[in-house]
């Protein structure tokens, strides 16, 4: 009898050393514990048969996931990158360019949150809605899209997390393609002729900028960007290098650059 009582104390504690709720640390290692409080930012755990009555805490930021003696699993994200850290922010945004009707095209963006640091941006632009300055009638279309990097703190503090997903500085790289034809003077036997000019351009850009909201509801955005380009607008033709739309290409170096002042709807 008291070797069956024995055996019966010796089964059911190892069902209890080895019922235990386990801790994944993000570096691999992995404790074997009691949980007794998950905070806001730590959790505590004890350790019984090492440390009967010490309480011990492990920072939320260094667990990747907690595994109960009931075999559920808890894992966890850093809040600055968790959605539910920003489940009230709008994550759209419909942006105007503000002067590019000065410049006769009409331009309109739409921006896209894919979480904390990261959105996409596509633009679209018409020519000849606006003013025209230089009087060639423009008419045609370009695009563009970028795949934008929102800054990080330079630091970080436990349960630091981004005003908004959409606000901050960032870097965007981004593909810009364009097609329309403008009103073109050209020099024939000393008498100046009306060409319709067709254009074809394409760049590679890398944009910095700094986009700001305002009530989770408005935005201000500028950028400024350089890169490479392509065009078929002729070797040392001024006017053909200054009726450009959207971003323009230097015909004879191939530098591309644009810049852009925008706001915006959020929803």
């Amino acid at each position: 009898m008291k070797k069956l009582f024995l055996v019966l104390i010796i089964f059911f504690s190892a069902i209890t050393i080895c019922a235990q709720d386990v801790i994944y640390k993000k570096n691999n290692q992995t404790i074997n514990c009691k949980i007794i409080e998950i905070g806001l930012v730590e959790v505590k755990y004890l350790i019984p048969e090492k440390y009967k009555e010490v309480v011990l805490v492990i920072a939320k930021d260094d667990i990747l996931k907690i595994k109960y003696a009931n075999g559920e699993e808890q894992t966890f994200v850093n809040e600055m990158y968790d959605k539910k850290s920003y489940s009230d922010n709008k994550l759209n945004a419909i942006k105007f360019h503000v002067f590019a009707p000065l410049s006769d095209y009409l331009s309109l963006s739409y921006e896209r949150s894919l979480g904390a640091g990261r959105s996409i941006e596509g633009t679209l632009g018409i020519m000849g809605i606006g003013f025209d300055p230089l009087n060639v009638h423009p008419e045609g279309v370009f695009a563009k899209f970028g795949y934008k990097f929102i800054k990080s703190p330079d630091f970080y503090l436990r349960g630091m997390k981004y005003a908004h997903l959409l606000k901050g500085a960032y870097f965007k790289p981004e593909i810009a393609l364009s097609t329309y034809s403008v009103n073109q003077s050209q020099l024939v036997y000393n008498t100046y002729n009306t060409v319709r000019q067709n254009t074809f351009s394409g760049a590679f850009l890398l944009n910095v900028g700094k986009q700001w909201v305002f009530d989770n509801r408005f935005s201000v955005d500028y950028s400024i960007g350089l890169g490479y380009g392509v065009t078929n607008i002729p070797k040392n033709n001024i006017l053909g290098g200054i009726t450009q739309y959207g971003f323009s290409v230097e015909p004879n170096s191939g530098l591309a650059w644009t810049s852009n002042f925008k706001v915006a709807y959020l929803f």
